[in-house]
């Protein structure tokens, strides 16, 4: 479906500026105003960025939730940023016909490393503390990917699976972990007769 070509819209600003949009779409391509969520197009670009937003934003109110140094706009970005490199990847393939369509996403897989790291964090008590934020991380640049590639069904898919993981195991596994302390204190420190 196209958008009608000769759909004039006027905005008065401050009753004298006025912009014509036909002259806007003019300048854009008609496949760019095409409706279709496979192909980059401006509607399509619109939907990836937005559910690119949405999917990183709901592990990252976990994980600030949670006083994560990553939260919220930190896995935005991160499942944004991969998102519109695979737009662009997909972009260049279309356009130029001449790229490996897997080339940047590869790219965002090893590139992220760095950024988690930097939440991997050691405490006063040797404890390893950040692995979860850097493994969410890690998995929205990889939501966003398939987001920006069009891999609509993985993406959420994969989102209900890492939201899964991240809020109803960790709390399964905060149980398992209470109970085998609990009991390895009982094993250290026997009760004497």
């Amino acid at each position: 479906m196209m958008l009608d070509e000769s759909i004039k819209a006027e905005f008065f600003l401050n009753g004298v500026v006025s912009l014509d949009f036909t002259l806007v779409f003019s300048l854009i391509p008609p496949e760019m105003l095409e409706i279709n969520f496979q192909n980059v197009t401006i509607v399509s670009t619109l939907t990836r960025m937005f559910l690119a937003a949405v999917f990183g934003g709901m592990v990252g109110i976990e994980r600030g939730q949670r006083n994560q140094a990553a939260g919220l706009r930190t896995h935005m970005l991160v499942c944004m940023g991969a998102t519109l490199v695979m737009i662009t990847n997909q972009y260049i393939t279309s356009t130029f016909e001449m790229s490996d369509p897997s080339r940047l996403g590869a790219q965002v897989i090893s590139g992220i490393g760095f950024l988690g790291v930097g939440t991997i964090i050691v405490d006063g008590q040797q404890r390893v503390r950040g692995l979860t934020t850097a493994a969410g991380l890690w998995a929205c640049a990889c939501v966003g990917l398939s987001v920006g590639i069009g891999f609509y069904l993985g993406a959420f898919i994969a989102i209900l699976f890492i939201l899964l993981t991240i809020i109803v195991l960790n709390k399964f596994e905060r149980r398992i972990i209470r109970k085998a302390r609990s009991a390895h204190s009982k094993n250290t420190h026997p009760v004497s007769q």
